[in-house]
């Protein structure tokens, strides 16, 4: 059982009084009882990430990113037992862990780009007048990182931010900090210097303490529409760039061409990969007309997954109740409960938190299974006539995370792609995660701030744009230019 705070890259103790412990969703067993990061610790932390800041910005990116390549190889060769960590404290399946890992690589694959991406642009604009940018890093900055994805999310910022030349505080999820305190240790294995990375545990009150820290430039967070609203309003009401992603609330529109067994085994793998515990998960189907005989596949296909077996644990208990009040809810206004997922037990495991696969048919869209984010393996299905009926409820969706469509028609595919109003959208893609180096970031209420959490456009976020105008000849005729 790990009983420790991560400081500056090392193990320590800390002064705060209070403790997190750190249980896991597959059995409810006790892993770790980690000390809680305090105001103090933050500032101590954040002391020592402007001291490294001062070093590291000034090392050559070309330097910086050699970290990151012998980290890539580490990641690689410490592949399973990192997917097991994540197993055991998240609660998702080993192949969806390992998933996770190879998603964690190549986020870091893309970080080992930078150089490439960052050069900036040189160009003489007058007769011996040179203009160029560079892409000069913020300083201290932070990521606030969810439950769901203990590994990944944190290879969407810190691989990114630190390659650029920024030091960072991570604030992982208090129910899921184990992966993290991995990273920073991995990452110092391979030379990342002492105060680059540092990790505080903690919820509510550190997280204001970051978005209110006088030395923190910039702040990431993933996680709740309702905690992203406040961390946005906070972060930059302290005068910090602030990206915050939120929730979801993702449809799926199923027209009568669709390929019955194609979009039934995606549809399911979609609301059900990782528990349905992802912001890109399948949430409401739009069944467009008479699609039945689809439906019935998708319970047969739903059949198939057993918890505990090819289907994860929710995170607590607390989430497992919730689940299954919104399944209870909706029977009770009238919806069918096609397949049932409530009351699943796991042998052996009896106090783990599993929730089966749930499949809910005739939903009326104003039910609060219709419009709220559950974060669980359940859908929803709202029979519509017609495609422009499905188009309406969809855009009627305050979230903008994904939505996808089902069909073999070119043309229509087409017309969902304009006009559903969500950042990702996938064509008999059930999630429609982009690959890097496309960016990641939905639209509306799943997104605060400007710019993407990933890819190419992330560097805008990281780095600030300077711009030097010189000039080398004083025999050159002078224009206005000059």
């Amino acid at each position: 059982m790990l009983t420790h705070n991560q400081l500056n890259n090392t193990t320590t103790s800390t002064a705060s009084e209070k403790h997190l412990s750190v249980r896991s969703p597959l059995d409810g067993k006790l892993l770790a009882s980690l000390k809680e990061s305090n105001k103090a610790e933050l500032n101590e932390l954040t002391g020592l990430a402007q001291k490294a800041f001062i070093h590291w910005s000034a090392t050559p990116v070309k330097e910086r990113v050699q970290v990151f390549y012998n980290y890539l190889s580490l990641l690689r060769e410490n592949k399973q037992q990192l997917a097991q960590l994540v197993q055991l404290e998240n609660g998702k399946t080993l192949d969806e862990a390992s998933a996770e890992i190879e998603k964690s690589i190549e986020l870091t694959e893309f970080a080992c780009s930078l150089p490439q991406l960052c050069a900036g642009q040189t160009m003489e604009v007058s007769k011996g007048v040179e203009c160029k940018t560079i892409y000069s890093p913020l300083g201290v900055v932070a990521s606030i990182a969810p439950f769901n994805f203990p590994h990944m999310v944190p290879h969407w910022t810190l691989p990114n931010a630190l390659v650029l030349g920024n030091t960072m505080i991570l604030k992982p999820s208090e129910l899921t900090p184990l992966s993290s305190l991995k990273i920073a240790e991995m990452l110092e294995s391979c030379g990342l210097p002492k105060g680059v990375l540092n990790i505080v545990n903690g919820g509510k009150e550190i997280v204001e303490a970051i978005c209110d820290h006088p030395d923190i430039t910039a702040v990431s967070f993933v996680g709740s529409t309702p905690v992203a609203k406040i961390v946005y309003k906070r972060a930059t009401g302290n005068y910090k760039k602030a990206l915050a992603l939120g929730g979801a609330k993702n449809h799926l529109l199923v027209l009568p061409d669709a390929h019955p067994d194609m979009t039934a085994g995606n549809v399911v793998a979609s609301m059900s990969g990782c528990a349905g515990q992802r912001c890109m998960a399948a949430s409401v189907m739009l069944a467009v007309g008479n699609v039945d005989h689809i439906i019935t596949k998708m319970c047969d296909e739903a059949r198939k997954i057993i918890p505990g077996q090819n289907l994860g644990a929710v995170i607590s208990a607390k989430a497992k109740e919730r689940i299954e009040h919104y399944i209870t809810s909706a029977e009770q206004q009238g919806a069918k409960i096609l397949v049932d997922g409530r009351n699943s037990l796991v042998r052996g495991k009896e106090k783990g938190y599993y929730v089966g696969p749930t499949i809910i048919d005739h939903v009326s869209p104003e039910m609060s299974v219709a419009t709220e984010e559950i974060f669980g393996p359940v859908i929803s299905i709202i029979r519509v006539n017609s495609l422009e009926e499905a188009l309406a409820i969809e855009n009627k969706n305050p979230f903008g995370n994904a939505a996808g469509v089902f069909t073999q028609s070119g043309a229509l595919a087409d017309r969902v792609i304009k006009q559903v109003s969500a950042g990702m959208v996938g064509v008999n893609v059930g999630v429609p995660v982009p690959r890097e180096p496309f960016s990641f970031a939905g639209w509306n209420d799943s997104k605060f701030g400007s710019g993407d959490i990933t890819g190419e456009s992330s560097i805008g976020f990281w780095t600030q744009l300077k711009k030097i105008t010189t000039k080398w000849n004083p025999e050159a005729k002078v224009n206005w230019m000059s």
